[in-house]
């Protein structure tokens, strides 16, 4: 690929965490959802016989969780709400006609921000209520009634989350050159300076930077070179 023009979006240790999670949850909704309802016989062949199901479906909810807090931990930071979010909401007509030009938007805008906390928040909460109910190892700790309670929020949290995974794999498709950018790690500064006006300055604004301490560099070099040469007798 070349990346003349490109800006790098998604470093490649953010893209295959990202990648193995979208395949692991998947496969943890479907178990999930056969085991929520029985009758989809579908949904139960994703990992076997209803044994293994149980057995499996919240081993990889848990790799689920972790590789969700990998992502928190190198994405926090940019999903911290700001003054421009302000303009973006005032705004947010014409960012559905595809007309985000002069609006200042950051490496995120606020709506997926706001999809960025509701799925960690969701996702602790499908952890937490989940140990409870690992009735292999954690359930007999606590009483039938914490049991049936952490039940019912799982199932919520379980189906808030599948929904919010759906919109967004629907909106990374509506916007042109996200899925490519997830893959690849990178985008077109068009689509950069299109999308996240705010983000490309800054990015546009360090190239710059760079560029100038390269050239910098390599004046001084030749300077060093050129005072090391020996005199012409």
């Amino acid at each position: 690929m070349n990346k003349k023009g490109m800006i790098l979006r998604t470093p490649l240790i953010v893209r295959f965490c990202h990648w193995c999670m979208v395949c692991l949850f998947i496969l943890t909704a479907l178990s999930g959802l056969s085991l929520f309802f029985p009758s989809i016989k579908l949904f139960s062949l994703v990992l076997g016989t209803p044994q293994l199901v149980r057995a499996l479906h919240p081993i990889i909810g848990c790799v689920v969780f972790v590789l969700l807090m990998f992502m928190f931990l190198k994405l926090a930071h940019h999903n911290i709400p700001n003054k421009n979010d302000i303009i973006w909401i005032k705004n947010f007509k014409s960012v559905i006609m595809g007309k985000e030009e002069g609006i200042p938007i950051g490496k995120y805008n606020i709506g997926q921000k706001f999809l960025f906390w509701c799925i960690m928040g969701l996702i602790s909460v499908l952890f937490i209520t989940g140990m409870i109910m690992w009735r292999r190892y954690v359930s007999d700790y606590f009483p039938v009634y914490i049991v049936r309670i952490a039940i019912f929020f799982h199932s919520l949290a379980a189906i808030a989350l599948i929904l919010l995974a759906i919109g967004h794999a629907y909106m990374a498709i509506w916007v042109k050159g996200s899925i490519k950018g997830m893959i690849t790690g990178y985008v077109s500064r068009a689509w950069a300076r299109k999308n996240h006006s705010a983000w490309y300055d800054e990015e546009m604004q360090q190239l710059y930077q760079q560029e100038l301490k390269e050239n910098s560099n390599s004046k001084t070099e030749q300077a060093t070179q050129s005072d090391q040469k020996p005199a012409e007798i």
